[in-house]
Parts: C-alpha cells; sequence; structure tokens
C-alpha cells in the first residue's frame, strides 16, 4: 500500500511572465477597464504559471495524471473525484503586468478520512507566487479527492427549490449568469482541463452534476472584484473562500459583501438561496 505521507514536502517549481495579451485577455473575460497603471486586479495569480502536463499525459477527467513515480507532483489516491474545496489567500505586493513571476509550489499535508460519502482525501498544496523577486502572494490550496459517483446516483446540486436569495443584510450585491463562453475562457485562461467546466455530457453522467461547474477560483475572482468595486483595488490584503455547493452554468449568482467584525465577509448564493461559496476577506 501506498505511503501517501511520503508526498508531504514535495515541490513543484513554476515560471511565467504577465504579458499585455495575457493581461488584456483577464480583463476582457471579466469585462474589466484596461488598468492604466499597469497593476493587474488581484486575482490574476489564478491565471500565472498554470499547468504543464502534456495532453497524453492527462487523466480521464482532464487533470494531469497521477501515479507512485517520484515525477508525481500530487498522491495517487484511488478516488477519481477531484474538487477544489478551499484556499487561504495572503496578498502581499500587487502584480504589474510585464513582471517575470516565479512560484515554488510545496505539499504541506495529506490525510485521509471516510464519512457518509465515502472515502475521502485531503491535500494542501502551498504556492508562493513572486513577481520580479518580490513575493507577491501566498496561496494554501486545499484539494480534495472522492470516490466515483455511480450512474444512479442524484445529480448535484438538487434542482433549484422554492426557495429566493434573500438580500438583506447584505450592503454590496451584484447578480450575473456565468455562462459556457465565460467557464470557457477562465479555463483557457487557467489552462485548466477538468471536463466538468465544459463537457457537459461528462459532468453529468460521470460525475453526477446538474450541468457544468462554474469553477471555484472563478467565484473567487468575481468576488474579489466585486470588493475591489467598494474598496479600491489591491486594498485586500488576506482572503479565504471555500465551496459549500456547486454553481451550474446558466443560473443567476448573486455575489455579496457585508462589514464583519474584523473584516468584511463575502459569498455567493444561486437563486433559490442556496449558498454557493463562503468568503472573507480583510484590507
Amino acid at each position: 500500500m501506498t505511503d501517501f505521507a511520503a508526498w508531504i514536502g514535495r515541490e513543484q517549481i513554476g515560471r511565467d511572465r504577465l504579458t499585455s495579451q495575457h493581461a488584456f485577455q483577464w480583463c476582457s473575460t471579466f469585462d474589466l477597464e484596461w488598468p492604466g497603471d499597469k497593476i493587474m486586479p488581484q486575482g490574476i495569480h489564478f491565471a500565472l504559471c498554470t499547468p504543464q502536463a502534456r495532453t497524453d499525459c492527462l487523466g480521464d477527467d482532464g487533470h494531469p495524471a497521477r501515479d507512485d513515480s517520484s515525477d508525481s507532483f500530487l498522491p495517487p489516491f484511488p478516488m477519481p473525484r477531484r474538487m477544489w474545496a478551499s484556499s487561504k489567500v495572503q496578498f502581499h505586493a500587487p502584480i504589474a503586468i510585464g513582471a517575470v513571476i516565479d512560484r515554488i509550489s510545496r505539499v504541506v499535508s495529506v490525510s485521509e478520512k471516510s464519512g457518509g460519502s465515502g472515502r475521502l482525501a485531503f491535500v494542501d498544496v502551498e504556492h508562493v507566487t513572486k513577481a520580479n523577486g518580490t513575493i507577491a502572494v501566498i496561496e494554501t490550496q486545499t484539494l480534495v479527492y472522492r470516490d466515483a459517483a455511480g450512474p444512479d446516483a442524484p445529480l448535484s446540486p438538487p434542482p433549484p427549490g422554492d426557495g429566493a436569495f434573500d438580500p438583506a443584510g447584505w450592503e454590496a450585491i451584484r447578480t450575473l449568469t456565468p455562462d459556457p463562453r465565460l467557464l470557457f475562457r477562465y479555463s483557457a485562461l487557467t489552462f485548466n482541463t477538468h471536463r466538468i467546466h465544459y463537457d457537459a455530457p461528462y459532468a453529468e453522467q460521470v460525475e453526477r452534476y446538474r450541468g457544468l461547474v462554474v469553477h471555484g477560483p472563478l467565484t473567487a475572482s468575481l468576488l474579489l472584484q466585486l470588493a475591489a468595486d467598494k474598496l479600491g483595488e489591491n486594498r485586500v490584503r488576506t482572503f479565504t473562500f471555500r465551496g459549500l455547493s456547486p454553481a451550474i452554468a446558466g443560473e443567476a449568482l448573486h455575489l455579496v459583501m457585508r462589514k464583519g467584525e474584523a473584516g468584511y465577509e463575502l459569498a455567493a448564493f444561486a437563486e433559490d438561496g442556496r449558498q454557493v461559496t463562503q468568503a472573507s476577506a480583510t484590507t
């Protein structure tokens, strides 16, 4: 039996450059104005130092395949379904167009457990991103691996209920409908080939989602943009987000923010009031 703890401490090094073209594509994807000072909005780090696996090295789900070799960065858990569950982000310095980007990614913890939904495996990966040699972003990302869904498993999330999103108590609200075009562009920006974001038959029949799934970091990027609209660009210093339920393409998404006791509370809700994402920020 493979000792997955042996993956703790493994590192992966990436190098990139934030070109004007990449910056323009990011701004175009989100309908943002071109930054006159050439300082990019927060969230751009999600699209830098992206995966470099060859196409013939991808698994059935579109993620880079994993094995027990020394070249495999992530452990080869037998559970095939992968989800970006949450992230804790520290913003140390803004990232300018033209910056040379270096990233060191390190596996910091690996754990497994069994629950009512079957076996689960968790991997925490720390990403230290530098821009022109200066630390810009430190992010600890939690990945979750789950057992395969049965062919007759209920689709997730359930069909929209009779409830409705309640805007009461939220100080800032933005509503939009992420559609397949936005998902495609975000997948392209982040070189994300996970099929749940663009292959509807796979998402529904294999992973048993009710439709194409909106990327977790896409929702996080939209929440960061809401914060920037209200607080100013590059004002957020810490940002955490956690996925609670899948957001489905073609369905309204309500992004909200309010002042809390220790900073700002942010969230995303479906039209029927189901909470999709929980987030917080400090300035």
